[in-house]
C-alpha cells in the first residue's frame, strides 16, 4: 500500500495561528487608514483576502511538491530570482515609493521582487552548502562562495535602497553557513566585515542616517523622523496589560504611520495589550520551535539547512519590525510577517512555509 505522508501538525498549527492572527488584526488596523483618506474598508480588505487565498492555495501547492525537485532547481529559481530584481532598473514598469524603487507595476499586478530574491537565496545557499558538506569549513568553499552570492544581491539591493532586505539575507546566510559546519572564526570575520560594509553604506544613505538618529534621540523631531517610534510608543503603553479591546485602537486612526504595515504590531499591542503582545511573540517562537524541529528531524543536509533557513529569516523580519515598534533599534522597513499589509511579502511567505511542510513529510527518512 501506497504510505500516505502527511504535514507535521504542530508546524502546520503555528502557521494557522499566525496566519488568523494576522488577518484578525489587519482588519482592525486597516479602519484606521481607511478613517483618513476615505478609502474603501472592502477594497483594502479584499485585496488582503486575494494574497492570503493565493499564499494558502501556493502553500498547499508547494506542500505537495517533493522538496528534492526544489533542490534540483535552485540555480534556477535564484536566477529567475536575479532577473526579477533586474526589471527594477526598466524606468517603465520600475515603481517608486518613499524614494525607493522596490515594486514592479504590470498594470495588472504590482510586486516586490526582491521578496522573491530572500527565499531563492535560502534554497540556493543550502544547495551549495549541503553539495560542499564537510569542505564547509574551508574558507574557499564556505566563506568565499557566501561573500560572493551576498556581494552580487548587495550591488542589486543597494540601488533598490532597500537595506533592510540585504540584512536580513546577509545574517541568514551567516546562521545558515555556522550552523552548516562553518568555523567560528570565519563567522566572526564575516560578522565584521558585514558590520563594516554595513556602515559604510549607511554614510551613503541619507535615510538610514535619519533612522538612526531618531532611534539615539527620538525626542530630538518628534515631527518628522522621530514620529513614528514616538506614535508607536504612545500606542504600545497605551494598551497596559489587556489592551482596550478589538477595533479600540485609538492611535491608528490619526496618528501612526503605515497602521496596516510597519506600524500593525504597536496596534495589536494598543488593542491586546501587554498579554497579547507576548502571545503573538508565543506564536512566532512556536513556529520556530515547529521548524527546527523539522530540521533536525531531517536526515538530508539540504532539508536542514532549507527548513533552518526559512524559519531564521522569517524571525529576524519580524523580530526586527518589533523591536524598532518599541524603540529597540532603528526604525526597519520590514513587514511583520503573516500580519503587515503587503501582497507579496504574505504570499511569498506563505509559499515558503510549504516548503518546510513537505520537507516535514519526509523528516524521519
Amino acid at each position: 500500500m501506497k504510505t500516505v505522508l502527511k504535514i507535521d501538525k504542530f508546524f502546520l498549527l503555528s502557521i494557522i495561528l499566525l496566519t488568523l492572527a494576522g488577518f484578525f488584526v489587519f482588519s482592525s488596523a486597516s479602519l484606521g487608514l481607511l478613517a483618513r483618506d476615505g478609502a474603501s474598508f472592502q477594497n483594502v480588505v479584499s485585496k488582503q483576502l486575494i494574497s492570503l487565498f493565493i499564499g494558502i492555495v501556493g502553500f498547499l501547492i508547494i506542500s505537495n511538491i517533493n522538496y528534492r525537485l526544489v533542490r534540483k532547481n535552485s540555480f534556477y529559481i535564484f536566477l529567475f530570482a536575479i532577473f526579477l530584481n533586474l526589471l527594477l532598473f526598466i524606468p517603465s514598469i520600475s515603481f517608486t515609493h518613499g524614494g525607493a524603487s522596490r515594486w514592479i507595476d504590470l498594470g495588472f499586478i504590482t510586486f516586490q521582487p526582491g521578496e522573491f530574491l530572500k527565499i531563492s537565496f535560502i534554497i540556493y545557499f543550502a544547495t551549495w552548502l549541503s553539495m560542499v558538506k564537510e569542505k564547509v569549513a574551508s574558507f574557499s568553499m564556505g566563506v568565499i562562495p557566501y561573500l560572493s552570492i551576498v556581494g552580487i544581491l548587495g550591488i542589486l539591493l543597494y540601488f533598490q535602497s532597500d537595506m533592510d532586505t540585504l540584512i536580513v539575507i546577509a545574517f541568514t546566510g551567516i546562521i545558515m553557513l555556522f550552523i552548516s559546519g562553518g568555523r567560528m572564526r570565519d563567522i566572526f570575520t564575516l560578522f565584521i566585515i558585514l558590520t563594516l560594509v554595513l556602515s559604510i553604506i549607511a554614510i551613503s544613505k541619507p535615510y538610514i542616517i535619519n533612522r538612526i538618529t531618531s532611534f539615539l534621540d527620538p525626542m530630538k523631531d518628534s515631527q518628522s523622523i522621530g514620529y513614528q517610534v514616538q506614535q508607536s510608543l504612545i500606542a504600545i503603553g497605551s494598551g497596559q496589560i489587556n489592551g482596550r479591546g478589538f477595533g479600540q485602537s485609538v492611535q491608528k486612526f490619526k496618528y501612526l504611520p503605515e497602521p496596516i504595515g510597519d506600524s500593525i504590531f504597536a496596534v495589536w499591542a494598543e488593542e491586546f495589550g501587554f498579554l497579547g503582545s507576548i502571545t503573538l511573540i508565543i506564536l512566532f517562537l512556536l513556529f520556530i520551535f515547529s521548524s527546527f524541529r523539522i530540521a533536525v528531524r531531517s536526515k538530508d543536509i539540504f532539508a536542514r539547512l532549507a527548513s533552518s533557513g526559512i524559519a531564521i529569516l522569517i524571525i529576524i523580519e519580524s523580530f526586527m519590525n518589533i523591536s524598532s515598534m518599541l524603540g529597540i533599534i532603528p526604525i526597519s522597513g520590514m513587514p511583520l510577517l503573516f500580519i503587515s499589509h503587503g501582497g507579496t511579502a504574505l504570499i511569498v511567505i506563505l509559499c515558503a512555509t510549504g516548503i518546510i511542510a513537505n520537507i516535514s513529510k519526509y523528516q524521519n527518512t
